[in-house]
């Protein structure tokens, strides 16, 4: 696990938005694991940028989303089918063909969560997955207790998790109770995972990811036992951690051909 602190989360994002362009560069029918929610939104704009203004081409790039609320159609203002639109697929030249997020309506969802693991799999994997974190440790939506090894599937929200999201739904609209998320495992699976948090909100939970012991109790824990795991922080994000002088000293002092950036 490598953790790279960063004095803002904008240089958080542009740093992240340079993996994603060296990597569909270098391949450019890449597979991408995409997340939702705050954290993504400065790196979206960055990949947006450097499509319009240095041409990153995403014309063969392929996407799969983490999650999507059940019971909101794609058309819904509050679904990630919506929010990826409007930050980030309506903006960039990716085929709708290649666009993959789960179904929140659909009428099978089992056999809808198969069909996902079984679409990953047949594009040979995930290249890069995009990550953010909760402050109770999850990604994607897998609540602390989730099976470090489980695949797509339904997923129970948290009263916490359900209240933090609330403001991303229309007033008098409430978050739905149930979502459909990839698994610890299936993230597991990426070819390299690179994951992002901000602020100090996030600090104490970003400590215990990083530093403290692995458990389904904190979902994000597992990253510890990826072989090529990123973790980028702001320094109001890596405040918590008993290392961070030593962690600013590794990638300060990296060769130029180990950089990111």
């Amino acid at each position: 696990m490598e953790v790279i602190i960063q004095s803002s989360p904008e240089r958080s994002a542009a740093l992240a938005a340079k993996m994603v362009a060296r990597l569909v560069r270098e391949k450019p029918d890449a597979v991408l694991g995409l997340p939702t929610g705050g954290t993504p939104v400065p790196l979206y704009a960055e990949l947006v940028r450097l499509h319009r203004e240095e041409k990153l081409d995403f014309a063969k790039v392929r996407t799969f989303n983490l999650d999507e609320y059940v019971g909101l159609a794609s058309d819904n203002a509050s679904s990630y089918h919506a929010f990826m639109r409007g930050h980030l697929f309506d903006h960039i030249n990716v085929q709708a063909k290649n666009i993959h997020i789960p179904d929140g309506m659909a009428k099978d969802i089992s056999a809808a969560c198969n069909a996902y693991e079984e679409a990953i799999r047949k594009t040979g994997g995930i290249d890069m997955q995009l990550l953010g974190i909760g402050t109770d440790g999850h990604i994607g939506f897998n609540e602390p207790s989730s099976s470090l090894s489980s695949r797509t599937r339904l997923k129970t929200l948290t009263d916490k998790t359900m209240h933090f999201n609330q403001s991303h739904f229309a007033p008098g609209q409430k978050v739905p109770r149930y979502a459909i998320t990839m698994g610890v495992g299936t993230i597991m699976d990426a070819k390299q995972c690179v994951l992002l948090a901000s602020g100090s909100a996030k600090a104490s939970v970003v400590q215990q990811m990083i530093e403290g012991p692995v458990t389904a109790m904190v979902p994000a824990s597992v990253l510890q036992m990826h072989p090529r795991t990123t973790i980028i922080l702001d320094d109001d994000a890596a405040k918590s951690l008993r290392l961070k002088d030593y962690y600013r000293f590794v990638y300060g002092n990296k060769p130029d051909w180990q950089r990111c950036e």
